[in-house]
Protein backbone atom coordinates (compact mmCIF):
# COMPACT_ATOMS: atom_id res chain seq x y z
CA UNK A 1 0.00 0.00 0.00
CA UNK A 2 1.38 3.78 -0.98
CA UNK A 3 1.74 5.30 2.82
CA UNK A 4 1.29 9.57 2.72
CA UNK A 5 1.80 11.85 5.33
CA UNK A 6 -1.56 13.34 4.93
CA UNK A 7 -5.06 12.23 2.81
CA UNK A 8 -8.02 14.01 2.46
CA UNK A 9 -11.30 12.84 1.58
CA UNK A 10 -13.49 14.86 -0.35
CA UNK A 11 -12.32 18.07 -2.68
CA UNK A 12 -14.59 20.95 -2.29
CA UNK A 13 -13.04 24.70 -2.02
CA UNK A 14 -11.96 24.06 1.54
CA UNK A 15 -9.74 20.87 0.83
CA UNK A 16 -8.85 22.11 -2.74
CA UNK A 17 -7.30 24.86 -0.69
CA UNK A 18 -5.33 22.13 1.24
CA UNK A 19 -4.58 20.92 -1.65
CA UNK A 20 -2.97 24.20 -3.01
CA UNK A 21 -1.28 25.51 0.43
CA UNK A 22 0.21 21.95 0.98
CA UNK A 23 1.55 21.81 -3.15
CA UNK A 24 4.92 23.39 -2.91
CA UNK A 25 5.85 21.69 0.55
CA UNK A 26 8.38 18.73 -0.45
CA UNK A 27 8.49 17.49 2.81
CA UNK A 28 4.56 16.51 2.35
CA UNK A 29 3.37 13.23 0.80
CA UNK A 30 -0.62 14.57 0.35
CA UNK A 31 -3.62 12.63 -1.53
CA UNK A 32 -6.65 13.74 -1.61
CA UNK A 33 -10.03 11.69 -3.54
CA UNK A 34 -13.45 12.77 -4.63
CA UNK A 35 -16.32 10.44 -6.03
CA UNK A 36 -17.25 13.07 -8.48
CA UNK A 37 -15.92 12.54 -12.00
CA UNK A 38 -14.34 16.49 -11.60
CA UNK A 39 -14.39 19.70 -9.52
CA UNK A 40 -17.75 21.44 -9.83
CA UNK A 41 -19.04 23.86 -7.28
CA UNK A 42 -22.78 24.39 -6.82
CA UNK A 43 -23.25 23.96 -10.65
CA UNK A 44 -27.46 23.79 -10.08
CA UNK A 45 -27.08 27.64 -8.92
CA UNK A 46 -24.74 29.26 -11.19
CA UNK A 47 -27.37 31.27 -12.46
CA UNK A 48 -26.35 34.27 -14.50
CA UNK A 49 -25.70 37.43 -12.16
CA UNK A 50 -25.33 35.83 -8.90
CA UNK A 51 -22.01 36.51 -7.14
CA UNK A 52 -19.87 35.67 -3.98
CA UNK A 53 -20.33 37.02 -0.86
CA UNK A 54 -16.55 37.17 -0.28
CA UNK A 55 -13.96 39.07 -1.95
CA UNK A 56 -12.23 37.77 -4.49
CA UNK A 57 -9.23 37.28 -1.88
CA UNK A 58 -10.79 34.79 -0.39
CA UNK A 59 -9.90 32.54 -2.99
CA UNK A 60 -8.17 29.32 -2.45
CA UNK A 61 -4.76 30.71 -1.47
CA UNK A 62 -3.98 34.22 -0.95
CA UNK A 63 -5.05 35.16 2.35
CA UNK A 64 -2.24 32.84 3.87
CA UNK A 65 -0.04 33.16 0.70
CA UNK A 66 -0.49 35.42 -1.94
CA UNK A 67 2.00 35.01 -3.88
CA UNK A 68 1.05 31.21 -4.18
CA UNK A 69 0.48 30.44 -8.11
CA UNK A 70 -2.35 28.63 -7.22
CA UNK A 71 -4.14 32.02 -6.43
CA UNK A 72 -7.13 33.77 -8.33
CA UNK A 73 -5.01 36.87 -9.70
CA UNK A 74 -2.55 33.97 -11.51
CA UNK A 75 -5.59 32.60 -12.65
CA UNK A 76 -6.80 35.55 -14.17
CA UNK A 77 -3.20 35.91 -15.72
CA UNK A 78 -3.02 32.73 -16.87
CA UNK A 79 -6.15 32.74 -18.82
CA UNK A 80 -5.10 36.22 -20.16
CA UNK A 81 -7.94 38.36 -18.30
CA UNK A 82 -5.93 39.91 -15.68
CA UNK A 83 -6.15 43.60 -17.19
CA UNK A 84 -9.66 43.09 -18.30
CA UNK A 85 -10.38 41.95 -14.49
CA UNK A 86 -8.71 45.37 -13.50
CA UNK A 87 -10.95 47.41 -15.40
CA UNK A 88 -14.00 45.47 -14.16
CA UNK A 89 -13.24 46.90 -10.86
CA UNK A 90 -15.14 43.76 -9.63
CA UNK A 91 -14.47 42.88 -5.83
CA UNK A 92 -17.07 39.96 -5.48
CA UNK A 93 -16.96 37.67 -8.28
CA UNK A 94 -19.23 35.77 -10.71
CA UNK A 95 -20.44 32.29 -8.99
CA UNK A 96 -19.53 30.47 -12.19
CA UNK A 97 -16.09 32.40 -12.83
CA UNK A 98 -15.49 31.11 -8.76
CA UNK A 99 -16.60 27.61 -10.11
CA UNK A 100 -14.24 28.19 -13.10
CA UNK A 101 -11.78 28.89 -10.97
CA UNK A 102 -11.62 26.01 -8.97
CA UNK A 103 -11.48 23.77 -12.05
CA UNK A 104 -8.29 25.89 -12.94
CA UNK A 105 -6.25 24.75 -9.61
CA UNK A 106 -7.85 20.61 -9.38
CA UNK A 107 -6.75 20.55 -13.02
CA UNK A 108 -3.16 21.46 -11.64
CA UNK A 109 -2.57 20.04 -8.71
CA UNK A 110 -1.40 16.18 -8.94
CA UNK A 111 -2.83 15.34 -5.26
CA UNK A 112 -6.25 15.47 -6.25
CA UNK A 113 -7.37 12.15 -7.51
CA UNK A 114 -11.37 12.44 -8.94
CA UNK A 115 -13.47 9.26 -9.42
CA UNK A 116 -12.61 7.94 -6.75
CA UNK A 117 -14.46 7.35 -3.18
CA UNK A 118 -13.58 6.73 0.18
CA UNK A 119 -15.35 3.89 1.70
CA UNK A 120 -13.59 3.05 4.66
CA UNK A 121 -10.71 4.37 6.88
CA UNK A 122 -9.60 2.47 10.17
CA UNK A 123 -6.59 2.85 12.57
CA UNK A 124 -4.00 0.23 11.67
CA UNK A 125 -1.86 0.00 14.87
CA UNK A 126 1.08 -1.93 13.43
CA UNK A 127 1.61 0.57 10.56
CA UNK A 128 0.75 3.42 13.11
CA UNK A 129 -1.35 5.47 10.37
CA UNK A 130 -5.15 5.52 8.66
CA UNK A 131 -5.95 3.02 6.21
CA UNK A 132 -8.10 4.60 3.69
CA UNK A 133 -10.49 2.06 1.49
CA UNK A 134 -10.99 3.67 -1.81
CA UNK A 135 -13.33 2.90 -4.71
CA UNK A 136 -11.32 2.22 -7.91
CA UNK A 137 -7.68 1.82 -6.60
CA UNK A 138 -5.79 0.17 -3.95
CA UNK A 139 -6.06 1.56 -0.48
CA UNK A 140 -3.98 3.99 1.10
CA UNK A 141 -1.95 4.50 4.78
CA UNK A 142 -1.79 8.17 6.02
CA UNK A 143 -0.75 9.42 9.11
CA UNK A 144 -3.08 12.20 8.83
CA UNK A 145 -6.30 12.72 7.41
CA UNK A 146 -8.70 15.58 6.64
CA UNK A 147 -12.56 14.99 6.20
CA UNK A 148 -13.82 17.97 4.03
CA UNK A 149 -17.19 15.68 2.79
CA UNK A 150 -18.82 19.40 2.66
CA UNK A 151 -22.61 19.40 2.67
CA UNK A 152 -25.90 17.81 1.16
CA UNK A 153 -29.17 19.78 0.32
CA UNK A 154 -31.15 19.92 3.31
CA UNK A 155 -34.71 19.46 3.22
CA UNK A 156 -37.34 20.38 6.13
CA UNK A 157 -39.73 16.77 6.99
CA UNK A 158 -42.78 19.08 5.05
CA UNK A 159 -41.69 18.74 1.77
CA UNK A 160 -38.78 16.19 1.76
CA UNK A 161 -41.32 13.44 -0.09
CA UNK A 162 -42.71 16.09 -2.18
CA UNK A 163 -39.08 16.39 -3.59
CA UNK A 164 -38.79 12.76 -3.73
CA UNK A 165 -41.95 12.46 -5.87
CA UNK A 166 -40.51 11.61 -8.99
CA UNK A 167 -43.56 13.13 -10.98
CA UNK A 168 -43.81 16.63 -8.97
CA UNK A 169 -41.94 19.78 -10.00
CA UNK A 170 -40.93 20.22 -6.26
CA UNK A 171 -36.82 20.67 -5.87
CA UNK A 172 -33.90 21.59 -4.13
CA UNK A 173 -32.37 25.07 -5.24
CA UNK A 174 -28.98 22.86 -6.20
CA UNK A 175 -31.30 21.63 -9.05
CA UNK A 176 -32.26 25.37 -10.11
CA UNK A 177 -30.23 25.48 -13.52
CA UNK A 178 -31.40 21.34 -14.28
CA UNK A 179 -35.38 22.01 -14.52
CA UNK A 180 -34.93 25.97 -14.96
CA UNK A 181 -36.90 25.87 -18.19
CA UNK A 182 -39.81 23.69 -16.72
CA UNK A 183 -39.98 26.28 -13.83
CA UNK A 184 -40.52 29.08 -16.02
CA UNK A 185 -43.64 27.16 -18.63
CA UNK A 186 -44.96 26.80 -15.30
CA UNK A 187 -48.06 28.64 -14.36
CA UNK A 188 -47.25 29.51 -10.83
CA UNK A 189 -44.00 28.75 -8.92
CA UNK A 190 -43.09 29.36 -5.11
CA UNK A 191 -39.94 29.61 -3.62
CA UNK A 192 -39.26 28.79 -0.08
CA UNK A 193 -36.49 29.89 1.82
CA UNK A 194 -35.33 33.48 3.04
CA UNK A 195 -31.52 33.31 1.96
CA UNK A 196 -29.36 34.10 -0.62
CA UNK A 197 -30.09 31.12 -2.34
CA UNK A 198 -33.70 32.08 -2.37
CA UNK A 199 -33.58 35.53 -3.02
CA UNK A 200 -31.45 34.84 -6.35
CA UNK A 201 -33.69 32.23 -7.54
CA UNK A 202 -36.48 34.37 -7.27
CA UNK A 203 -35.05 37.24 -8.69
CA UNK A 204 -33.73 34.96 -11.63
CA UNK A 205 -37.54 34.03 -12.34
CA UNK A 206 -38.69 37.70 -11.66
CA UNK A 207 -36.66 38.71 -14.42
CA UNK A 208 -37.12 35.92 -17.29
CA UNK A 209 -40.33 35.08 -16.82
CA UNK A 210 -42.70 36.52 -18.90
CA UNK A 211 -45.82 37.06 -16.31
CA UNK A 212 -44.54 37.24 -12.54
CA UNK A 213 -48.26 36.34 -11.66
CA UNK A 214 -48.17 33.48 -9.64
CA UNK A 215 -44.65 33.78 -8.63
CA UNK A 216 -44.46 33.60 -4.59
CA UNK A 217 -41.65 34.15 -2.19
CA UNK A 218 -42.51 32.68 1.18
CA UNK A 219 -40.26 32.88 3.91
CA UNK A 220 -39.83 32.10 8.09
CA UNK A 221 -37.78 34.83 9.34
CA UNK A 222 -39.49 37.63 9.69
CA UNK A 223 -38.18 39.92 7.06
CA UNK A 224 -36.52 39.79 4.08
CA UNK A 225 -33.09 40.74 5.74
CA UNK A 226 -29.85 42.00 4.75
CA UNK A 227 -26.48 39.77 5.82
CA UNK A 228 -24.37 41.40 8.22
CA UNK A 229 -21.95 43.42 6.19
CA UNK A 230 -20.55 46.06 8.41
CA UNK A 231 -16.86 46.25 8.52
CA UNK A 232 -16.42 45.50 12.18
CA UNK A 233 -19.35 43.39 11.93
CA UNK A 234 -17.98 40.99 9.71
CA UNK A 235 -14.44 40.21 12.31
CA UNK A 236 -16.78 37.58 13.60
CA UNK A 237 -15.72 35.68 10.23
CA UNK A 238 -11.56 35.91 11.71
CA UNK A 239 -9.84 33.67 13.70
CA UNK A 240 -9.83 35.52 16.58
CA UNK A 241 -13.37 34.75 16.83
CA UNK A 242 -13.36 31.41 16.01
CA UNK A 243 -10.91 30.75 18.88
CA UNK A 244 -12.98 32.80 21.13
CA UNK A 245 -16.24 31.19 19.95
CA UNK A 246 -14.21 27.68 20.34
CA UNK A 247 -13.41 28.87 24.14
CA UNK A 248 -16.94 29.16 25.00
CA UNK A 249 -19.16 26.59 26.61
CA UNK A 250 -20.87 24.23 24.47
CA UNK A 251 -24.35 25.50 26.00
CA UNK A 252 -23.61 29.31 25.36
CA UNK A 253 -22.33 28.34 21.45
CA UNK A 254 -25.86 26.75 21.27
CA UNK A 255 -27.41 29.38 22.19
CA UNK A 256 -25.32 32.26 20.41
CA UNK A 257 -25.90 30.44 17.03
CA UNK A 258 -29.06 30.71 16.66
CA UNK A 259 -29.01 34.50 16.82
CA UNK A 260 -26.51 35.51 14.52
CA UNK A 261 -28.34 33.79 11.84
CA UNK A 262 -27.89 37.35 9.77
CA UNK A 263 -23.89 36.08 9.50
CA UNK A 264 -24.65 33.51 7.31
CA UNK A 265 -28.46 33.21 6.16
CA UNK A 266 -29.33 36.75 5.28
CA UNK A 267 -29.25 38.22 1.51
CA UNK A 268 -26.71 40.49 0.21
CA UNK A 269 -28.22 44.29 0.04
CA UNK A 270 -27.19 44.77 -4.07
CA UNK A 271 -29.75 41.45 -4.56
CA UNK A 272 -32.07 42.78 -2.06
CA UNK A 273 -31.88 46.08 -4.23
CA UNK A 274 -32.33 44.17 -7.66
CA UNK A 275 -35.27 41.96 -6.34
CA UNK A 276 -36.92 45.51 -5.55
CA UNK A 277 -35.72 47.51 -9.09
CA UNK A 278 -37.82 44.72 -10.68
CA UNK A 279 -40.46 45.08 -9.28
CA UNK A 280 -40.55 48.45 -9.37
CA UNK A 281 -39.89 48.13 -13.17
CA UNK A 282 -42.77 45.56 -12.75
CA UNK A 283 -45.48 48.68 -11.59
CA UNK A 284 -44.45 51.09 -14.06
CA UNK A 285 -47.59 52.41 -15.87
CA UNK A 286 -50.32 51.50 -13.16
CA UNK A 287 -50.90 48.50 -11.13
CA UNK A 288 -48.70 46.29 -8.57
CA UNK A 289 -46.75 43.17 -9.99
CA UNK A 290 -48.43 39.24 -9.39
CA UNK A 291 -45.61 38.37 -7.55
CA UNK A 292 -46.27 37.98 -4.00
CA UNK A 293 -43.57 37.98 -1.02
CA UNK A 294 -44.55 36.95 2.02
CA UNK A 295 -42.20 36.66 5.06
CA UNK A 296 -43.40 35.49 8.57
CA UNK A 297 -44.35 32.13 6.97
CA UNK A 298 -43.59 28.38 7.69
CA UNK A 299 -44.41 25.99 5.21
CA UNK A 300 -46.28 22.87 7.63
CA UNK A 301 -47.42 20.42 5.28
CA UNK A 302 -46.87 19.96 1.54
CA UNK A 303 -49.38 17.40 -0.34
CA UNK A 304 -49.51 16.62 -4.65
CA UNK A 305 -52.27 16.04 -6.52
CA UNK A 306 -52.97 15.83 -10.59
CA UNK A 307 -53.90 19.49 -9.56
CA UNK A 308 -50.49 20.55 -8.22
CA UNK A 309 -49.35 21.09 -5.46
CA UNK A 310 -51.46 22.25 -1.95
CA UNK A 311 -48.65 23.72 0.70
CA UNK A 312 -50.20 24.17 4.77
CA UNK A 313 -48.78 27.46 5.54
CA UNK A 314 -48.90 29.10 9.58
CA UNK A 315 -47.35 32.72 9.75
CA UNK A 316 -45.96 32.72 13.62
CA UNK A 317 -46.72 36.35 14.00
CA UNK A 318 -50.63 36.61 13.24
CA UNK A 319 -51.16 32.98 14.68
CA UNK A 320 -53.29 32.44 11.61
CA UNK A 321 -52.94 29.87 8.76
CA UNK A 322 -54.06 28.93 5.14
CA UNK A 323 -53.54 27.21 2.10
CA UNK A 324 -51.65 27.78 -0.99
CA UNK A 325 -52.16 26.17 -4.45
CA UNK A 326 -48.90 26.26 -6.72
CA UNK A 327 -47.38 24.23 -9.92
CA UNK A 328 -44.24 24.06 -8.67
CA UNK A 329 -41.91 24.81 -5.73
CA UNK A 330 -38.24 25.56 -5.24
CA UNK A 331 -36.81 24.87 -1.22
CA UNK A 332 -34.18 26.93 -0.60
CA UNK A 333 -34.12 25.57 2.60
CA UNK A 334 -30.27 25.40 2.46
CA UNK A 335 -27.69 22.62 3.47
CA UNK A 336 -26.70 20.37 6.09
CA UNK A 337 -23.48 18.46 6.74
CA UNK A 338 -22.86 15.18 4.87
CA UNK A 339 -22.79 12.50 7.70
CA UNK A 340 -19.39 11.59 8.90
CA UNK A 341 -20.59 8.61 11.01
CA UNK A 342 -20.10 5.99 8.00
CA UNK A 343 -16.46 7.15 7.52
CA UNK A 344 -15.92 7.31 11.31
CA UNK A 345 -17.31 3.99 12.43
CA UNK A 346 -14.41 1.79 13.20
CA UNK A 347 -12.95 4.83 15.29
CA UNK A 348 -13.40 6.08 18.80
CA UNK A 349 -14.47 9.35 18.21
CA UNK A 350 -15.47 11.83 21.40
CA UNK A 351 -18.94 13.53 20.66
CA UNK A 352 -20.66 16.00 23.18
CA UNK A 353 -23.83 16.01 24.62
CA UNK A 354 -25.83 16.62 21.22
CA UNK A 355 -23.71 13.20 19.82
CA UNK A 356 -22.01 16.15 17.49
CA UNK A 357 -17.96 15.14 17.04
CA UNK A 358 -15.66 16.85 19.95
CA UNK A 359 -13.33 19.13 17.81
CA UNK A 360 -10.31 20.66 19.02
CA UNK A 361 -9.27 24.27 18.53
CA UNK A 362 -6.58 23.01 15.94
CA UNK A 363 -9.60 21.17 13.92
CA UNK A 364 -8.93 18.07 15.04
CA UNK A 365 -10.95 15.46 16.52
CA UNK A 366 -10.46 13.80 19.86
CA UNK A 367 -10.14 9.79 19.12
CA UNK A 368 -10.00 7.01 21.30
CA UNK A 369 -6.79 5.98 23.13
CA UNK A 370 -4.15 4.45 21.36
CA UNK A 371 -4.54 6.52 17.81
CA UNK A 372 -1.83 8.32 17.42
CA UNK A 373 -2.52 9.74 14.00
CA UNK A 374 -4.75 12.79 13.59
CA UNK A 375 -8.25 13.39 11.85
CA UNK A 376 -8.90 16.86 10.65
CA UNK A 377 -12.43 18.01 9.87
CA UNK A 378 -13.18 21.56 7.44
CA UNK A 379 -16.58 22.85 7.64
CA UNK A 380 -18.34 20.23 10.19
CA UNK A 381 -17.50 22.56 13.18
CA UNK A 382 -19.65 24.93 12.93
CA UNK A 383 -21.12 24.08 16.35
CA UNK A 384 -17.35 24.10 17.84
CA UNK A 385 -16.32 27.00 15.96
CA UNK A 386 -19.06 29.32 15.03
CA UNK A 387 -20.60 31.10 11.77
CA UNK A 388 -17.04 31.19 9.77
CA UNK A 389 -16.65 27.46 9.71
CA UNK A 390 -18.99 27.18 6.33
CA UNK A 391 -16.68 30.86 5.00
CA UNK A 392 -14.81 30.92 2.01
CA UNK A 393 -13.09 33.42 3.67
CA UNK A 394 -11.48 31.44 6.40
CA UNK A 395 -10.51 28.53 4.37
CA UNK A 396 -7.14 29.48 3.71
CA UNK A 397 -6.26 30.11 6.93
CA UNK A 398 -7.75 26.76 8.27
CA UNK A 399 -6.23 24.87 5.78
CA UNK A 400 -2.95 26.28 6.79
CA UNK A 401 -3.48 25.50 10.42
CA UNK A 402 -3.75 21.79 9.85
CA UNK A 403 -0.63 21.58 7.16
CA UNK A 404 0.76 23.33 10.52
CA UNK A 405 -0.14 20.61 13.08
CA UNK A 406 0.24 17.97 10.30
CA UNK A 407 3.97 19.49 9.81
CA UNK A 408 4.52 19.77 13.75
CA UNK A 409 5.84 23.40 12.69
CA UNK A 410 5.02 26.53 11.07
CA UNK A 411 5.66 25.88 7.37
CA UNK A 412 2.83 29.35 7.00
CA UNK A 413 3.39 31.94 9.29
CA UNK A 414 0.01 33.02 10.63
CA UNK A 415 -0.39 36.33 12.84
CA UNK A 416 -1.40 36.58 16.53
CA UNK A 417 -4.14 38.71 15.77
CA UNK A 418 -6.51 39.38 13.10
CA UNK A 419 -9.35 41.68 14.68
CA UNK A 420 -9.64 44.93 15.74
CA UNK A 421 -12.34 44.27 18.08
CA UNK A 422 -11.33 42.07 21.82
CA UNK A 423 -13.59 39.35 21.83
CA UNK A 424 -14.35 38.78 25.45
CA UNK A 425 -12.17 39.79 28.73
CA UNK A 426 -8.49 38.82 29.17
CA UNK A 427 -8.49 36.44 32.60
CA UNK A 428 -6.38 39.28 33.97
CA UNK A 429 -8.48 42.40 32.90
CA UNK A 430 -8.18 45.62 35.42
CA UNK A 431 -11.54 45.54 37.76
Amino acid sequence: MRRFDLAGVGIGPFNLSLAALADPLDQLDVVLFDARPEFRWHPGLLVEGATLQVPFLADLVSLVDPTSRHSFLNYLRERGRLLPFYFAERFHLPRAEYDDYGRWAAARLPACRFGHEVTGLRWVAAEEAFELTVTGTEPVLAASVVLGVGTRPNLPEPVRDLVAAPDVLALHSADYLTHRAELLAAETVTVIGSGQSGAEVFLDLLRSRSTVDGLRWLARTPAFAPMEYSKLGLEQFTPDYTAYFHGLPEAVRDRLLPSQWQLYKGIDTDTIAAIHDELYRRSIGGGWPGAALTPGVEVVSATADEGGIELGLRHAEQGSSATHRTAAVVAATGYAGTPTGPLLRELAVRRDNHGRLVVGADHRLELGDGVTGSVFVQNAERHTHGPGAPDLGLGAWRAAAILNAVCGKAVYDLPDRTAFTTFGLPETEDQ
